[in-house]
């Protein structure tokens, strides 16, 4: 049994508190690799932000559960080596599947799991959350639930259609339950794709895909239920298109990707929704640095050479997330 207090790591309980007193949503990325995690750690000290690192179940597979555990470690002492003397970072187990898959993240240095049982019926769902949360308390670690169905692939989770929470099972739901935050379906979904060009509109101008916007009425019905309560939002990569069209001018071929229009996600922030995850833009920016660097510099084949212009451009996009869109900048 590893403590993640022993890794130098917090858990939510105070930093969503926080969050949602001030009006502003903390950031939530997953990372599979190096690159990812160091581009994280320098833009939350550069900002001087409190950063969830989020790892899915297929994630912690391709990395290995136990160098994850000594890469959250070395993240924290990473970050005081920067110059931040008090890091406010949370490792996180993003879409759990199963209470093994949660209390093994939770004996190995996690200080915070998301029990995923969106998919099951809600009475299942309640039971499965509760025992997760019954173990996981024992240790100080906090756990996410989720209510609805987002759509959309990322990793292992997938769904042709989503379910938008139900305002009416809120209270029922976390207070039996016991979680600590909920997730929560508004219109956001997974991956780079996360609308059909047939539920969107395109713009006259630039002949680009016009998302359709969130279900705010949702969101705010939910917060008169749940006063203060933490709300996570999934799948809220905006997809940049200038990261798009990079990749697709340097070989890539990502047609009509689309993702949440930033200014959403602002105004969402600004609520009680306190943690907004981003995975797909991560990927976006590094792929788009990589296949611009092939594309202009073919003759490099040194990793270090085209995942370095890589990094720095995934620590840019993080910079931007924190600072021009979640608001979690100067809260350390």
């Amino acid at each position: 049994m590893t403590s993640y207090k022993e890794l130098g790591l917090v858990n939510t309980r105070e930093m969503f508190a926080k969050a949602v007193a001030g009006g502003y949503a903390i950031p939530a990325f997953n990372f599979n690799t190096l690159e990812q995690m160091q581009a994280i750690v320098q833009a939350a000290v550069e900002t001087k932000s409190p950063v969830i690192m989020q790892v899915s179940k297929g994630a912690r597979n391709y990395a290995n559960g136990t160098i994850l555990r000594y890469m959250a470690q070395g993240a924290v002492e990473y970050a005081k080596e920067l110059g931040c003397e008090n890091p406010q970072i949370v490792l996180h187990l993003d879409h759990g599947d199963t209470f093994e898959l949660c209390k093994d993240c939770i004996d190995n240095g996690f200080s915070s799991v998301m029990i995923d049982g969106s998919s099951l019926p809600y009475e299942e769902n309640i039971a499965l959350t509760k025992k997760v949360v019954e173990y996981a308390h024992q240790f100080d670690v906090t756990v996410e639930a989720e209510l609805g169905v987002l759509a959309g692939v990322e990793d292992e989770v997938a769904s042709e259609v989503s379910h938008y929470t139900k305002p009416e099972e809120v209270v029922d739901f976390s207070t039996r339950s016991g979680c600590d935050s909920l997730a929560i379906s508004i219109g956001t979904s997974h991956g780079a794709y996360k609308f059909t060009p047939e539920q969107c509109t395109r713009d006259p101008k630039t002949g680009k895909l016009v998302p359709p916007p969130l279900a705010f009425d949702i969101l705010h019905e939910i917060e008169k239920r749940l006063p203060g309560f933490p709300i996570v939002l999934h799948g809220s990569s905006s997809v940049p298109q200038d990261e798009v069209d990079t990749i697709n001018a340097h070989g890539g071929k990502l047609p009509d990707a689309v993702g949440i229009p930033e200014e959403q996600l602002r105004e969402a922030s600004k609520s009680a929704v306190c943690k907004i995850n981003i995975d797909s833009d991560s990927r976006l920016a590094m792929t788009a640095a990589i296949r611009k660097h092939f594309d202009e510099k073919p003759g490099d084949f040194d990793p270090r050479q085209y995942l370095k212009p890589a990094r720095e451009n995934m620590k840019k996009m993080y910079i931007h997330k924190i600072v021009e869109v979640l608001g979690s900048n100067d809260k350390l």
